[in-house]
């Protein structure tokens, strides 16, 4: 609902300009703004105005007009001055408070029906017809981008992002959760998924520099209509999860990038173990510290190029190949070997699963 300080803000804009000072009431009798001091004897006086069939009066000089939120009374607008269009002026007064409350009702029912769109909420023949009554497109394709923070989300950070998007272009931001924003947004008909990546990229550093925050980005397949947002979310939350499991030096990840994580992710748990205890009978000893681990991913970067790897290693050919040696003798699988560097690779993302689960219990 319309706050405080932008029903001071406008009574206080049109103070400046019509030299008429205002007083707005609820209808419980709490003053909520003014521009001078009416007096205690009002409350009881606005009290019987808000029971009556009346819409507006004159009490001892103020003009008193009701503000109205589909036909029931609201706010009680008191204006007085010395010109004799006061009441005129009280008019627009109360026409500009109107608007502002229709236009903030309409954006908090859009906040609304987006949350409750993407949580699958709601049937499909309510979505077209409230999308009509808020004026929200149809048929036009649209992307979800999940945003994820370490720390909760405060206002600024939603305000730092309705600089970037906002509904006039048809994007449409929400959350579910103190962590999560999410992003409805507006895509070409030939937009692809690295103009999707590029948005992820610009939303990180928008919310690095100006909200101080690090975040993570995700996002959805296209939804070419209204009603398949919900699975544009669905595969937005399922490519951060598996990207915060398997893919953890990437700030932006999309539904289409998962790779093999997505397969692992899907498994059951039981699987899993099966795997890990097969390929290492002391699987629950398995563990590669960060050093070798550093080397085995530069190692499969350079499709296992021990010339390459060791040069951007900054180390000699040979101490690359010991450590190598090593970490066979370690674990019984040489990847410098196809195949032990495919099944090696598995069980890195395996073991990482496993422990996401055992976190998670």
């Amino acid at each position: 609902m319309i706050t405080a300080s932008v029903i001071q803000s406008c009574i206080d804009s049109l103070k400046s300009i019509a030299k008429v000072d205002f007083c707005v009431y609820d209808t419980k009798m709490i003053k909520i703004a003014a521009t001078f001091e009416p007096g205690d004897s009002f409350a009881g006086t606005i009290s019987g105005f808000v029971d009556s069939p009346a819409d507006s009066q004159v009490i001892s000089g103020c003009h008193l007009i009701k503000i109205y939120d589909e036909d029931e009374p609201l706010y009680v607008l008191l204006a007085k001055g010395n010109t004799d269009d006061v009441y005129m002026i009280a008019k627009i007064c109360v026409s500009q408070l109107q608007a502002l409350i229709e236009a903030y009702k309409e954006r908090f029912n859009r906040n609304n029906f987006f949350q409750n769109l993407i949580l699958d909420n709601m049937l499909l023949v309510d979505i077209y017809n409230r999308a009509k009554k808020l004026h929200i497109e149809v048929n036009v394709p649209r992307v979800v981008f999940l945003i994820e923070s370490d720390i909760e989300h405060d206002t600024s950070s939603m305000e730092v992002l309705k600089g970037m998007f906002n509904s006039q272009f048809g994007d449409y931001l929400t959350a579910v959760d103190e962590k999560s924003i999410i992003l409805v947004k507006k895509v070409g008909t030939r937009d692809g998924y690295d103009e999707f990546e590029a948005i992820g990229r610009s939303i990180v550093d928008l919310m690095n520099t100006e909200a101080m925050q690090k975040v993570r980005v995700s996002f959805g397949t296209v939804a070419p209509e209204l009603k398949d947002v919900s699975k544009s979310y669905k595969e937005a939350k399922l490519a951060l999860d598996v990207g915060g499991i398997f893919y953890v030096d990437r700030e932006v990840i999309g539904y289409n990038k998962l790779g093999i994580g997505r397969l692992i992710y899907q498994l059951p748990e039981n699987l899993c173990r099966l795997f890990m205890e097969e390929i290492f009978p002391n699987a629950e000893e398995f563990e590669v510290d960060d050093e070798n681990l550093k080397i085995i991913n530069k190692f499969f970067e350079n499709t296992m190029n021990v010339t390459q790897t060791a040069d951007q290693l900054y180390i000699h050919r040979n101490t690359l190949v010991y450590r190598l040696e090593k970490l066979e003798k370690a674990t019984g699988l040489n990847i410098r070997n196809f195949d032990d560097a495919l099944t090696f690779k598995i069980a890195l993302m395996v073991s990482n699963y496993i422990k996401y689960l055992d976190e998670k219990e």
